[in-house]
C-alpha cells in the first residue's frame, strides 16, 4: 500500500487489489453479502461482464505484465497510486484544500493570501518523501498558486519533469482495477466519525464523548490549523467525574455532563453534576452543581498541556511531545519555535504548577449552589475568534422551515448553522466571505466545492456567491498560453474505473454558471458587471481548449472524455452565452453553436445500449471505448442550469433517455435507501465505503433530487429525498460529506465513514437544496418575476419556508399537501411567473 494512503481509509477508496486470472470470475464474497444488498441481481452483473479498468497512453498504467525478477503482485515501473485519502494525492501547506485528510504533516499559515494570476506556488511544506517512494499523478492544471488557506491541509501538486510511462500496446487488460502494493505504511489516520467537532473558523475543537481532552488522536482546541491546547482533564475531589452525556448544542459548541458522588449518605445517587460547555472560540466553562444539603469545599484540578502541533502532523502521527509550561498571568503558557499558546482562568487558580501543567482551586459550594470556572485558550497575541458567519452580517440568511414533517425544521436550521461555522473572510476584501470545504480535514478553500456550495445556497442569498466568486477571480491564471483563464484546482479521485480528475476544470466551468444564476436570484448588476470579465476569460478558456472538437478533453494527455465534464461544459456554454448576450459581449453565438454540436455528439457517442434500456457512459477512453459503469456523476446530466423566465436550460440527453436515467438513479442499484450511491451496487468494484466507489455523497444526491424534480420524475426524487432526511436524523441533522452506501433495511442506520468531514460545506448546502427543491423556486430578478414549480406529490406533506432571499428581499413560500405553492412574502414589485 502506498505510504500516501491512510490506513483508515476504506479499501474501496483505493483501486481494489488484483485478483488472479483463475479467480477473476468470483468476487470472493459469501452468498449472504449479496443478499444484504437487497438487490434482485447479484453483485458484479451491473454491466454484464467485468470491464477492464481505464487504460490509455499518456497515463500511468494500472498494470503491466510481470517481467522476470519482479515481485509478485507488483507492477514494474510506476502505477496509478491510491489516493492519500479519497480526492487527494499529496499534502502541501498553504494551498486550496482537497477532499480529504493528509497522510503527511503540513505547515499551516495564519492567514489566507490570495495571489495574482500566474503567481508561482509557495513551497514551505514539511519535508516530503521522494517521488520514487511516492509516485504522484500529474496535475496539468497545477496546484492553486494562491496559498489560500490558513490551514488547508491537502493539495495535489504537479511533479515537474516527471516522466509518464505508457502502457505496452500488447499488455492485456485486467478484469478489475488494480493497485500495486507499497512497502511503507503510515501511522493510522485518527478517525473523526465519533468526534464532537465544534467549528467557528478559524477556531475548532475536537472532543470525544467523554468530555475530557486527553491529547490522544485529534483531541484539542485548534486555531488556524494549530493545536493550541491538547489536554484538559478535570478532577473533582481527587476523582475524575463519570461522563453521562455529550451533545452538540450548536455548530460551535458542545455540552458534556458528568456526575460525582461526594457524600457517604446518599447511596448510589450522584450529588454533584459537572457541566462543561466547550466553544470553538477557545472557551471552556466548567460548572459544578451541588445537590448536597450542606456547604461543600471541593478541590478542583485541571491538568493542561499542548504540543502546538499542526493538524497535518497530528494526522500522520508526528505531533511530538508535550511542551513544558510556564506560569503566566492567571494560568499557563507554552512556547515553541513556531508559536505560543496560553490558558487564562477566571477566577484565578489558588495554585498553578508549571512542572505538572496543573491549575488548582478550592471551590466553596453552598447547599444546592453552583460555582463556575472559565478557561480561555488563546495563541499569544490573538483575541477571541470572531466567527464570520455569526450575527446580522452573515452572508447566509437564517431561513426556517416548518411543516407536517418536523425533521425539515431541524435539518434546515443545522445546515445553516454549519454553513455559517465554515465561513472564512477574504483578507483582501474583509466584507467578502467564502466557505471552507469541511472540518476537520479541509478547513480551507477548495475552489470547486466552494462554488458548488455557494450555488446550492442561492435561496439563502447571493452574498456568499459574490464573496466566493471574488476570491476565485484573483486566483484565475492570466497571461498567454493554453491555461490562461483557468481557475486552478487539485486533482481528485474519480473512483475505481477512471484516473483522477482535475477540479480546476470543474471550478472554471462553474464560475460563469454561478454568476449567471446568482444574477437571476438577485445579484446587483454592479457586482455582476464587476465579475463579468473573469467569467468571460473562463468561457474563452473553454472555447480555446475545445477548439474544433465537440468535446472538452481531460487536461492530462491521453485522458478520458468524462461524462461529468461534458455536462459541466455544456451548462457553462449555454448559461455563459446567455450572460454574454445580456451585457452585449461577443461570443454568445459561438458558445451556443458549440453547445449544439456537443449535444448531438454526446447523444451519439455517450449512450451505451443494453438489455435494460441503456445508460450514459461514465467516460470514453482516448481510443473511443465507452466506460459503461453507472455512478452518481451521471446525476449532473440532469443539472442543466437556470435561464430567464423560470426556464431550465436544455440538457445533453433527450426526453426518452432522461427518463431512462431517472429510472436508473431511482433503482435499487443506485438508491441505497439513504441516498444515491456513487457507484452502482451491481458493479464489480462496488464498495459501500468507497468515496467514489459506492458510498453515498450528499452533494450528488442533492443534485439528483433537484434534477429529477425539475424534469418531472417525482417518485425517484422523493425516494432519494426521504433517504437523505432519514440519514440526517441519525446524524443529528448534521450531514457528513459522505457515508456508507449499504442498503437500508428495517431498523438499520447509515454507517458513518471514518474519514468524512462533518460538517462539510457541500453537505450542508445540499441539505438546503433538497428541501427548497420541493418548492421549485425559479427566480428571474432582472425581469421582476419568480416562477414556482413545486413537487406536486408533496412527499413530506405541507412545508413552508420563511427567510429565504429573492431579489435582495425576504421571500416566503408554502407548499400545500396537494402540491400547490403559494408565495407569502416577496420583494415589492416581484410578480409570479407562469
Amino acid at each position: 500500500m502506498s505510504s500516501l494512503t491512510p490506513p483508515s481509509a476504506p479499501e474501496g477508496d483505493r483501486p481494489p487489489l488484483r485478483r488472479d486470472a483463475q479467480s477473476s470470475h468470483d468476487d470472493g464474497l459469501p452468498a449472504t453479502r449479496t443478499a444484504a444488498l437487497d438487490n434482485p441481481a447479484p453483485r458484479g452483473t451491473g454491466t454484464g461482464t467485468r470491464p477492464a479498468p481505464y487504460l490509455s497512453t499518456g497515463h500511468r498504467t494500472w498494470h503491466q505484465p510481470l517481467e522476470k525478477g519482479d515481485l509478485p503482485g507488483r507492477s514494474p515501473g510506476q502505477v496509478r497510486p491510491p489516493a492519500a485519502h479519497p480526492d487527494t494525492h499529496r499534502p502541501v501547506s498553504g494551498a486550496p484544500a482537497t477532499d480529504h485528510p493528509p497522510s503527511l504533516p503540513a505547515r499551516a499559515r495564519s492567514g489566507i493570501a490570495p495571489g495574482t494570476p500566474g503567481t508561482a506556488p509557495r513551497d514551505d511544506a514539511a519535508p516530503i518523501p521522494s517521488a520514487e517512494d511516492r509516485p504522484q499523478p500529474i496535475d496539468p492544471a497545477g496546484s492553486d498558486p494562491t496559498a489560500s488557506s490558513p490551514f488547508a491541509l491537502l493539495v495535489s501538486r504537479p511533479e515537474a519533469g516527471r516522466p509518464v510511462p505508457h502502457r505496452h500496446p500488447h499488455a492485456p487488460p485486467l478484469p478489475v482495477p488494480v493497485s500495486a502494493p507499497f512497502p511503507r505504511r503510515p501511522a493510522d489516520l485518527p478517525p473523526a466519525h465519533t468526534a464532537f467537532i465544534c467549528v467557528a473558523l478559524p477556531g475548532m475543537v475536537l472532543s470525544t464523548a467523554q468530555g475530557q481532552l486527553t491529547g490522544q488522536g485529534l483531541e484539542g482546541f485548534y486555531r488556524a490549523g494549530r493545536r493550541v491546547l491538547s489536554r484538559c482533564q478535570v478532577r473533582v475531589a481527587g476523582r475524575e467525574p463519570l461522563a453521562v452525556q455529550a451533545r452538540m448544542v450548536a455548530a460551535d459548541r458542545a455540552r458534556f455532563t458528568a456526575t460525582l458522588r461526594v457524600s457517604a449518605d446518599t447511596g448510589p445517587d450522584p450529588d454533584i453534576v459537572v457541566e462543561r460547555m466547550r466553544y470553538a472560540d477557545g472557551t471552556e466553562r466548567i460548572t459544578l452543581h451541588s445537590a448536597v444539603l450542606r456547604p461543600l469545599r471541593l478541590p478542583v484540578e485541571v491538568a493542561l498541556g499542548t504540543d502546538l502541533a499542526e493538524l497535518g502532523a497530528i494526522a500522520s502521527g508526528r505531533a511530538g511531545r508535550e511542551l513544558p509550561a510556564s506560569v503566566h498571568d492567571s494560568g499557563l503558557r507554552w512556547s515553541s519555535a513556531t508559536g505560543h499558546s496560553s490558558v487564562t482562568a477566571d477566577p484565578p487558580p489558588a495554585d498553578a504548577l508549571a512542572s505538572a501543567g496543573l491549575l488548582r482551586w478550592n471551590l466553596e459550594l453552598p447547599p444546592g449552589g453552583t460555582r463556575t470556572v472559565e478557561l480561555r485558550v488563546r495563541p499569544d497575541g490573538a483575541g477571541p475568534v470572531r466567527a464570520v458567519g455569526r450575527g446580522a452580517t452573515s452572508p447566509v440568511a437564517q431561513a426556517t422551515a416548518a411543516g407536517d414533517d418536523p425533521r425539515v425544521q431541524a435539518l434546515l436550521h443545522t445546515c445553516v448553522e454549519d454553513l455559517r461555522a465554515l465561513l472564512l473572510r477574504d483578507p483582501a476584501g474583509p466584507a467578502a466571505t467564502y466557505p471552507a470545504a469541511g472540518a476537520p480535514w479541509r478547513c480551507g478553500l477548495a475552489p470547486a466545492d466552494a462554488l458548488a456550495a455557494a450555488r446550492m445556497t442561492l435561496p439563502l442569498g447571493t452574498r456568499l456567491a459574490v464573496g466566493t466568486l471574488r476570491i476565485l477571480a484573483r486566483t484565475q491564471l492570466g497571461g498567454p498560453g493554453p491555461r490562461s483563464g483557468l481557475i486552478p484546482g487539485p486533482l481528485r479521485d474519480a473512483g475505481p474505473y477512471l484516473p483522477p480528475g482535475c477540479t480546476g476544470t470543474e471550478a472554471t466551468l462553474l464560475f460563469p454558471v454561478l454568476l449567471a444564476e446568482a444574477r437571476r436570484w438577485g445579484l446587483p448588476e454592479q457586482e455582476a458587471e464587476e465579475l463579468l470579465p473573469t467569467a468571460e476569460r473562463c468561457l474563452r478558456w473553454l472555447r480555446s481548449t475545445v477548439g474544433d472538437r465537440p468535446y472538452l478533453h481531460d487536461p492530462q494527455p491521453g485522458g478520458p472524455l468524462r461524462c461529468e465534464t461534458q455536462a459541466h461544459a455544456h451548462r457553462a456554454a449555454v448559461l455563459g452565452a446567455d450572460l454574454l448576450d445580456t451585457y452585449g459581449r461577443p461570443g454568445g453565438a459561438e458558445l451556443r453553436e458549440w453547445a449544439g454540436e456537443l449535444r448531438a455528439a454526446f447523444r451519439e457517442d455517450f449512450w451505451v445500449e443494453d438489455r435494460g434500456g441503456g445508460r450514459p457512459a461514465a467516460a470514453r477512453t482516448a481510443d473511443g471505448r465507452p466506460v459503461p459503469h453507472l455512478g452518481a456523476a451521471a446525476a449532473h446530466l440532469l443539472d442543466t442550469g437556470l435561464l430567464g423566465s423560470g426556464a431550465t436550460a436544455p440538457g445533453l440527453l433527450d426526453r426518452v433517455r432522461t427518463g431512462q436515467l431517472a429510472r436508473l438513479l431511482g433503482g435499487p442499484a443506485m438508491d441505497s435507501g439513504w441516498g444515491l450511491r456513487t457507484l452502482g451496487a451491481k458493479e464489480a468494484a462496488f464498495n459501500p465505503f468507497g468515496h467514489r466507489g459506492g458510498a453515498v455523497r450528499v452533494h450528488e444526491t442533492a443534485v439528483a433530487v433537484a434534477g429529477l424534480a425539475a424534469t418531472g420524475y417525482e417518485r425517484e426524487a422523493s425516494s432519494l429525498l426521504r433517504g437523505v432526511l432519514a440519514a440526517a436524523e441519525t446524524f443529528g441533522h448534521r450531514l457528513p460529506e459522505m457515508y456508507a452506501g449499504e442498503q437500508r433495511t428495517e431498523g438499520s442506520a447509515p454507517l458513518p465513514h471514518p474519514a468524512a468531514c462533518r460538517p462539510a460545506a457541500t453537505a450542508a448546502a445540499a441539505g438546503v437544496l433538497v428541501l427548497t427543491s420541493l418548492a421549485g423556486i425559479r427566480p428571474d430578478a432582472p425581469a421582476g418575476t419568480v416562477t414556482l414549480r413545486p413537487v406536486c406529490s408533496a412527499p413530506l406533506g405541507e412545508i413552508g419556508f420563511t427567510g429565504l432571499r429573492v431579489a435582495g428581499a425576504p421571500f416566503s413560500v408554502r407548499v400545500s399537501r396537494l402540491g400547490l405553492a403559494m408565495v407569502e412574502e416577496a420583494a415589492d414589485g416581484l410578480q409570479l411567473g407562469v
